[in-house]
């Protein structure tokens, strides 16, 4: 479930790397 919020808050988010995303990926 904790992949839902992010994929809403970044769409790129969806690729896998939910945890890697928001700490550098941004």
């Amino acid at each position: 479930m904790a992949k839902v919020k992010f994929e809403r808050s970044k769409p790129h988010v969806n690729i896998g790397t939910i945890g890697h995303v928001d700490h550098g990926k941004t």
